[in-house]
């Protein structure tokens, strides 16, 4: 059976002190789309177990697979018992991904077991998906030659325009939206904020919003 790692982050607080952590229907909404469909998870975090959901998700998304995520006894398990880091190895998994929020902005990119199984995931060549502020995860990750893995890519991630939305500027240590046009070779987003975009550019795969979380599920899975 194909087996998926999503990594958590650890982070409860944004830069701006407001309580995060992470975002319930970019997990909930590809965690049954894989698993629907025979792929096994497993949940890793940079201290491990019970990572912390951000609530205000929680308030916000009410959606069938949102409410079931959280009720659902083995997902509960599988929080409970999320592995740190520093204890797993991509050599156990088919693919990577990873889920937004303003948590994995705050601790994901300077975590170095995380850098470390990204650069496991990407140099094996398995698909590397990441949604919303997920992307945020890799961009401190280099190859040996100094290359990122956006380099030569198109990517979209959250926006700057969704960010003020959200009232969310303050709460996040980099603009992903620039971060992402630094790096990459073409940042691209949906025609309206908040609309569904997921890019595929060889085994990275990235999503906009929680809107385009039920798509880059399905665009992992076709890649596994």
């Amino acid at each position: 059976m194909p087996a998926v790692l999503f990594i958590l982050s650890s982070a409860d607080k944004s830069l701006a002190g407001k309580q995060t952590g992470w975002y319930l229907p970019e997990l909930a909404h590809p965690y049954y789309v894989l698993t629907a469909n025979g792929i096994d998870i497993d949940f890793a975090a940079p201290k491990g177990p019970n990572p912390v959901p951000d609530e205000g998700s929680i308030r916000d998304f009410k959606d069938e697979d949102s409410v079931k995520f959280l009720n659902d006894p083995v997902v509960k398990n599988k929080l409970a018992t999320a592995k740190k880091l520093a204890d797993v190895s991509a050599k156990d998994y088919d693919g990577l991904y990873i889920g937004g929020g303003h948590a994995p902005v705050m601790d994901l990119p300077n975590d170095p077991e995380n850098n470390r199984l990204i650069g496991e995931f990407w140099t094996t060549g398995k698909p590397v998906a990441a949604v919303c502020h997920g992307p945020a995860a890799l961009v401190n990750w280099r190859s040996e030659d100094g290359k990122s893995l956006f380099s030569g890519k198109t990517v979209t991630g959250l926006s700057n325009t969704e960010e003020a939305m959200i009232d969310g500027t303050g709460d996040v240590p980099f603009s992903l939206e620039d971060k992402l046009t630094e790096l990459a070779k073409s940042y691209v987003k949906a025609d309206k904020p908040f609309g569904e975009k997921v890019v595929v550019d060889g085994q990275l795969i990235t999503g906009q919003n929680p809107a385009s979380s039920v798509s880059i599920g399905k665009a992992l899975l076709k890649a596994l």
